[in-house]
């Protein structure tokens, strides 16, 4: 597995950390201090702030998973797609696509996209 996996994959298990203590400390230990994060519905700045946003997510879409698509990465950036859907679903209920900005190993900056989405 490449860091960018790595880091993509440790992302995608923040969004699916149900314990609430467990996942700050993932996000603290992801996130740089200043960690913006920007897609269609949010623009947001800081670890707390992200993870408000993921708390929020998990409570509207309870019982569905985020799982992880290819990943590229070069220099400090990398790519990935995600899915969010019910475990054992055909078909994703969303799928989305970010690009990450890494500083130290660490996100310093999400800028999220979302391709499918619900009616």
């Amino acid at each position: 597995m490449s860091e960018y996996e790595n880091i993509a994959q440790r992302y995608i298990d923040t969004w699916n950390e149900q314990d609430a203590g467990k996942r700050k400390a993932l996000i603290d230990e992801l996130y740089t201090a200043q960690v913006s994060f920007t897609d269609p519905l949010v623009q947001l700045t800081g670890p707390e702030a992200v993870d408000q946003m993921v708390a929020g997510a998990q409570e509207q879409f309870a019982g569905l998973r985020f799982g992880l698509g290819p990943v590229d990465g070069h220099h400090d950036v990398a790519r990935f797609t995600w899915t969010l859907g019910a475990p054992g679903a055909d078909e994703p209920l969303v799928i989305g696509f970010d690009v990450i900005t890494l500083q130290d190993n660490r996100i310093s900056r999400v800028q999220g996209f979302l391709d499918k989405v619900p009616g």
